[in-house]
């Protein structure tokens, strides 16, 4: 149909430990790799967007590139980053005010700290808003916990049912030879670990690794004349919530129930008809207040709904079925990784993991400690 838009390549730098390589040499990889999968070269570029690198963000990664684009986005909203990108990508190719963007990101996270160059995160802010919090020591982690606990105070979640997520989460790991954990655990394994902020165990949290991906997307039309099938973007959302806990009403509802809400009404889709997800997982918690937030099952019923195997490749709704943050990869932004994963299962790429017959993807971003949300619906004929 005419102006919908289509994301015709994806791919991901190398990933894990990365200990040889710059960020900015992670951005070029992962940008050649996936415009090579598009059956595109830097010419076709107008288009670019990215954030979190260089001091004229996205400028000085464009010339690092060799691109010269005419039009750029540099958005910073956290985790969802890149779906909020693609929301704007997606409008800017049906204004005609680009052709072709490219969206990249990559990250030395683990190996910085290894080499000591940076420390880990304790507030990722003091100013603003956040300094009235940051003194009291309410660490990103320390935020997310509390949506964990509050869950668990008001509607009888189970820290079982939170350990189930990270442990289904790396049963799919297990089927991926480019995870960085793939050895199986129990929700015993879960609760045992090291404690990082009650109820939080170190398993219930994202892993810190290197690594990063790319999309490239066009008008539909012109996909049809690429190498890979047209997966097409739905319908998108995108919803801005606080930074600081004390302003925010409700730690059990996610800023995706505003974002999905408004992505599936533009598709014109329920989550009955979605094939596979591709959610953030920082935490345990991020994912269980997701399924909610997006009618996966109502408000309260997240531990009950996840039990079962449901995230598991082969359950009734796989999600994160590359072994998402919590197993395979997570340096830092992780929202790119989750198109790069859906744009692979909707084409039936993800070998040893593939969802049979995937023809609608939902993909949802978190960022900051519910900061943000944006959810983006990707589909296949």
């Amino acid at each position: 149909m005419p102006g919908e838009v289509a994301v015709v390549g994806a791919a991901l730098s190398d990933c894990g430990r990365v200990d040889t390589m710059t960020p900015f040499a992670l951005h070029h990889q992962a940008a050649a790799r996936a415009l090579a999968d598009a059956g595109l070269s830097h010419a076709d570029v107008d288009g670019f967007g990215s954030t979190g690198l260089g001091v004229l963000q996205p400028v000085e990664l464009a010339e690092y590139l060799g691109l010269r684009p005419t039009w750029v986005d540099s958005t910073g909203v956290g985790g969802s980053t890149w779906e909020v990108m693609v929301e704007h990508a997606v409008d800017a190719i049906r204004a005609g005010t680009a052709k072709t963007v490219l969206l990249v990101y990559g990250s030395t996270a683990r190996a910085d700290i290894k080499k000591r160059l940076r420390t880990a995160n304790l507030s990722l802010s003091s100013r603003g808003p956040s300094q009235f919090e940051a003194p009291w020591g309410h660490t990103l982690i320390a935020k997310y916990a509390m949506t964990a606990r509050r869950h668990m105070h008001e509607f009888g979640t189970t820290i079982e049912q939170l350990a189930n997520i990270a442990v289904d989460t790396r049963y799919n790991a297990g089927l991926n030879p480019d995870a960085m954990y793939r050895d199986p655990m129990t929700v015993d394994d879960v609760l045992s670990a090291q404690m990082v902020a009650t109820p939080f165990t170190k398993l219930h949290c994202c892993i810190r690794s290197d690594g990063g991906g790319a999309v490239v997307l066009t008008a539909a039309d012109r996909a049809a004349d690429l190498p890979h099938p047209v997966v097409r973007v739905l319908g998108t959302g995108t919803a801005s919530n606080v930074t600081t806990m004390s302003e925010w009403t409700d730690f059990t509802i996610s800023p995706a129930a505003v974002s999905g809400k408004l992505a599936f009404e533009r598709a014109g889709l329920t989550a009955r008809d979605v094939d596979v997800c591709e959610f953030y997982d920082s935490f345990t918690s991020t994912v269980l207040l997701t399924f909610e937030a997006l009618g996966f099952c109502e408000r309260g019923e997240g531990g009950a709904y996840l039990e079962g195997g449901t995230m598991r490749v082969g359950g009734r709704m796989p999600t994160n079925t590359d072994g998402g943050g919590l197993s395979s990869c997570q340096p830092g932004m992780r929202g790119i990784f989750l198109l790069v994963e859906a744009v692979k299962q909707l084409r039936g790429e993800a070998t040893g993991r593939q969802v049979p017959e995937a023809r609608v993807a939902c993909v949802n971003g978190t960022g900051g400690w519910f900061s943000s949300a944006s959810t983006v619906l990707l589909g296949v004929d």
